[in-house]
């Protein structure tokens, strides 16, 4: 975690580079999920860049704090702030979905440097954090564990399982950051299977809750360091957010919840996003 505050325009320029490296990958795979890659990228930016103790050029350092994408199908957000700090080169994004690549569909932990949960079955997130956060508390080291979850994933029931662990363990190094777009592959959250109070609900189950917009840098760095410093419980960050964040023809629109831009779509994205 930084000490110094973060030079949000600077930041702001890195998370434009990025969605334009999910766009390029998706199109170049002529499919994936840019929807909800737009919507999460300015939360994971703040997260690998300002917040967490991270060496990327040793992936596998053990005094690390990690980071579960448990919605797995928005890997490519995740390869794209790979790339930003380091862990691999930004020409290594052509590779996405290739055979043989180390950037498969989904995220693996065989070969990817920087990733350490493989996910796109949802719900699994939030237990694997729970593991890792209670061996931090064995240890007695200060890591944390960051998952990320999509609104969607919620009607998992191991989600709920995983909610009452953490608050039953006290894991106050847990920090799960709920992705609120409000729109999953079936449609809108409220018609599929609506969620109701989520705050509430939240609450309920003994977490501390941050609500914040989702796309303002600063409310995000400053929701990462107050989750830091909340002891006792762990803490959700429910982040509203839009879909497709930052192109105006995918934004808030469910049809770019899996699907690839077409050459025009993405000579027009890009432009946008310049």
């Amino acid at each position: 975690m930084h000490d110094l505050q973060p030079d949000f325009e600077q930041l702001r320029q890195a998370c434009q580079r990025m969605r334009k490296n999910i766009l390029k990958m998706t199109h170049r795979a002529k499919g994936g999920h840019p929807g909800g890659c737009l919507s999460a990228i300015d939360i994971l930016g703040v997260l690998y860049l300002e917040i967490m103790r991270i060496k990327p050029d040793n992936p596998t350092w053990e005094g690390r704090d990690y980071f579960f994408l448990s919605k797995g199908h928005a890997v490519p957000a995740l390869y794209a702030v790979l790339a930003e700090c380091g862990y691999i080169q930004a020409e290594e994004l052509a590779a996405f979905r290739e055979m043989g690549s180390r950037l498969p569909a989904y995220p693996s932990n065989e070969d990817t440097p920087g990733v350490d949960m493989a996910s796109g079955s949802l719900g699994q997130g939030l237990s694997i954090a729970n593991g890792v956060a209670l061996a931090a508390k064995l240890n007695g080291t200060e890591q944390r564990a960051y998952v990320m979850l999509g609104d969607g994933e919620l009607h998992e029931g191991q989600i709920w399982e995983a909610m009452l662990s953490s608050a039953h363990y006290k894991l106050d190094n847990v920090c799960a950051i709920v992705d609120y777009n409000r729109l999953q592959l079936d449609g809108p959250l409220d018609e599929v299977k609506s969620l109701g109070d989520l705050r509430a609900k939240w609450e309920a189950f003994a977490w501390n809750v941050i609500e914040i917009d989702g796309h303002n840098l600063e409310e995000i760095y400053n929701a990462f360091l107050a989750a830091a410093e909340y002891k006792g419980k762990p803490t959700v960050i429910l982040a509203n957010t839009i879909k497709g964040k930052g192109v105006s023809f995918m934004e808030d629109e469910v049809g770019w919840h899996a699907a690839g831009p077409s050459d025009e779509e993405l000579e027009k994205a890009i432009e946008e996003l310049s």
